[in-house]
């Protein structure tokens, strides 16, 4: 447990709340919870598959902007740079002022920015809205993970944080999908498809808020910040809603009751002190796992497109085709493997994930090199490896989420977060020369040595 000054602190007090909710079978008010919450990843699914998808067409004559393949890599760098700065940034308000509160701000500063960014005629204005679209999905990490992991049971909180962590790639299958059509010029103009794109995505977003008003604040967090009797209100509401749904509830083991002692927000100087100090070997852990997963999925996924154009000649308007089974891929691999994360165990499970698909990784890299593979062939590999990698990724937020106090959750959420994209973001090729035909063996060396998300 962090530390704070005796004076700073407040009541100290028995509470059943987490037991009362831990006890709750599974009911369609948790579906809902899942769906005003979860959904956002589908949302930053669609956001980066998108411009992994329409990368190429952005670079063409007729696009409305014409970047260049450097001004991709660029934007793809600074999207990431706001997701870390508006991780830290939120993440320090989410502990301040409430899991609600912000969850609700993060998601209307990314629904504002997307559709901002169909409006973009320069490359300094995509830039612009691409940095704040990230600053909100990057807030959104902190706070929507530490909210699930507040209300929902803990006996199923591995297979729901990997399903809704894994989430992310139903955006990514229906946002290739989209592009199917939005780059077909058949159909719509160049100059005009993308800008529906990204407008598909506000869009989204904005049904998502409708349904997020619903969602409550988090018991657990409001009895530490001197709101206990508002959190006993919001656990009873839910008790008697669950019970409408699934009938009498199990008893409450009051064995489970945790001593609670009130404090005010903390202070990033204790989140510094516990990652550094006091949970020092968990810091490691904790950031092994959010660079590994966050290398791998940027280096595949925000370069897909110019990857599958340079190499393989393939169609900006067909990339979409190549994209939808590796999302696919991407989002089986939670689904199935997430209870065995409550049932195996995490440790057994993450070294699986993470070990599996980096070997699998580096024979991808070998038969690309030689050339064995086809675009065809490349993607059924790449989906193979990110149904392990997956996996793994998402349960990088549930390890942080579980070893470190509940005080210090979203900020060490947040300061991973930012930490392991940042290192990702400083490896991007930006320069245009990056992704002449020759480099096949350069970008490999690239992509498999400091790997996604």
């Amino acid at each position: 447990m962090t530390t704070s000054s005796a004076s700073s602190r407040g009541r100290t007090f028995r509470s059943d709340l987490p037991a009362r909710l831990d006890r709750l079978p599974w009911s369609p008010w948790h579906v809902r919870i899942l769906v005003g919450l979860g959904t956002v990843w589908i949302l930053d699914g669609l956001e980066v598959t998108l411009v992994g998808a329409l990368s190429d067409r952005l670079t063409e004559e007729g696009s409305g902007i014409s970047l260049t393949a450097g001004d991709i890599g660029v934007a793809a760098a600074v999207y990431v740079a706001g997701a870390c700065l508006g991780a830290l940034f939120f993440g320090v308000l989410t502990e301040r002022y409430g899991r609600k509160k912000l969850f609700m701000i993060t998601l209307l500063v990314y629904l504002g920015a997307t559709a901002m960014t169909a409006t973009a005629t320069e490359a300094w204005m995509f830039f612009l809205w691409r940095f704040l679209a990230g600053a909100g999905i990057g807030g959104e990490y902190s706070a929507i993970n530490s909210a699930i992991d507040e209300l929902m049971p803990a006996r199923l909180r591995g297979r729901i944080d990997l399903l809704v962590n894994g989430s992310y790639w139903i955006g990514g299958a229906a946002g290739a999908a989209l592009t199917l059509v939005l780059l077909d010029e058949g159909i719509l103009p160049a100059s005009l498809g993308w800008r529906l794109a990204f407008g598909a995505g506000a869009l989204l977003g904005l049904v998502v808020l409708l349904v997020r008003r619903h969602v409550p604040e988090s018991p657990r967090w409001l009895s530490l910040h001197g709101g206990h009797e508002e959190a006993e209100r919001i656990v009873s509401d839910v008790e008697r809603t669950v019970e409408r749904e699934e009938g009498a509830l199990p008893e409450v083991d009051r064995s489970r009751s945790l001593e609670i002692t009130e404090r005010p927000p903390v202070r990033i100087s204790e989140v510094v002190r516990a990652v550094f100090g006091t949970y020092r070997k968990r810091s490691v852990l904790g950031l092994s796992l959010f660079i590994g997963q966050a290398f791998l999925y940027n280096a595949v996924y925000f370069t897909q497109g110019l990857v599958l154009g340079t190499f393989f000649d393939v169609d900006s308007a067909r990339t979409g085709l190549y994209i939808i089974p590796l999302a696919l891929g991407s989002f089986l691999g939670p689904l199935l493997l997430g209870r065995f994360f409550d049932t195996v165990g995490r440790r057994k499970m993450i070294t699986l994930s993470y070990v599996g698909s980096g070997v699998l990784l580096v024979g991808t890299a070998l038969l690309f090199q030689s050339g064995s593979l086809s675009a065809w062939g490349l993607t059924a590999c790449w989906t193979v490896v990110f149904f392990l990698a997956s996996a793994g990724a998402s349960s990088a937020y549930l390890t942080v989420s579980e070893i470190f106090p509940m005080e210090t959750r979203a900020m060490a959420i947040a300061f991973y977060f930012a930490w392991a994209p940042a290192s990702a973001a400083s490896s991007a090729p930006c320069s245009s020369g990056a992704w002449s035909r020759p480099s096949r063996s350069r970008w490999w060396r690239w992509a498999t040595t400091w790997g996604p998300r």
